[in-house]
């Protein structure tokens, strides 16, 4: 039995024994020992043990942040580094399950702010993997810090810079072995924003569509307008593409960036044979973001000069 297996294995009998709740988490390989349970509004690198996604993906961030992990014999992909205290958590949980980070071939991104890309540089570090984004997200993640078409730019802190940034367009593959994977431009929350959709398969043969879509929330600094067209032509029509596209997603099992956007972690922990998401989720998260686009724009009408 291989250690991912062993502590897999270990976990269920855990649960099946009624040892302690549903939400007691498994021992880390950076602790040894359990972490505690995740908060109802965790903080963002409160750490949490990994699971299974389905098949070959797993969730390996914390209770705040997602990253996760797709596994092949051929290397893996690992979606979102969090920040950079995180790093170094997700970099035990991917040993946790039995995998080597050193196996890390790519490095995705769902959005160039200091919560998902400040850990990319550290697991970059320790992977040697390639780092790969959508060209509006480059120069931030190569530089740590975003310029004014950032709509929170004054107020979202720098990241380490990770290097050789590879560029992925709007509906292209990236594949490693059996794994592929889509990059959906999503902007508006970011300038680079981009979702990402791929097939998860298990061992008795039923696969999954999974769907890493990105955040929707119009989240500004003091200065920004999304109905500003002069300073920012063309944003407000991008971020509504944006919202299409995710409720359009390939999406029986649906990943948001902070896991309780989705209430994934809940959904993950839930009894076995639970359902862990259904196909009318991506909708549901496009339409609580277009919903909270439209407030912001009432807001700001209500503020304008």
């Amino acid at each position: 039995m291989s250690l991912r297996d062993g502590l897999l294995a270990a976990s269920l009998i855990c649960v099946l024994a009624s040892c302690a709740s549903t939400s007691t988490p498994a021992p880390t390989a950076s602790a040894g020992t359990a972490v505690a349970p995740c908060a109802a509004d965790p903080d963002w690198n409160q750490p949490t043990q990994p699971r299974r996604i389905h098949g070959n993906t797993w969730y390996v961030g914390t209770c705040g942040l997602s990253a996760v992990l797709i596994t092949s014999e051929q290397g893996h992909v690992l979606v979102d580094g969090a920040t950079e205290k995180a790093a170094p958590q997700i970099e035990a949980n991917i040993r946790t399950l039995g995998f080597d980070p050193r196996e890390v071939r790519y490095l995705l991104n769902s959005h160039e702010h200091n919560d998902h890309a400040g850990g990319l540089a550290y697991l970059q570090r320790v992977t040697g993997a390639t780092v790969v984004a959508r060209r509006p997200a480059i120069a931030a993640l190569e530089t740590g810090k975003g310029d004014r078409s950032d709509p929170q730019f004054l107020s979202v802190s720098p990241f380490p810079p990770v290097t050789a940034v590879r560029a992925i367009g709007d509906g292209e593959t990236l594949s490693l072995g059996p794994i592929v994977l889509t990059a959906h431009a999503t902007p508006g929350h970011t300038p680079g924003g981009t979702s990402w959709s791929w097939r998860a398969c298990d061992g008795a043969g039923e696969c999954r569509a999974i769907a890493y879509a990105d955040s929707l929330t119009p989240f500004t600094d003091d200065v920004y307008r999304y109905s500003d067209e002069t300073a920012h032509p063309g944003v407000l029509a991008a971020f509504r593409r944006s919202i299409e596209t995710v409720a359009a997603l390939p999406c029986d099992i649906l990943v948001t960036p902070h896991p309780n956007a989705s209430n994934l972690l809940a959904r993950l922990d839930a009894a076995p044979g639970a359902p862990q998401g259904t196909s009318t989720d991506c909708r549901a998260y496009a339409a609580t973001g277009a919903g909270k686009l439209e407030d912001r724009l009432a807001k700001e009408r209500a503020s304008a000069p």
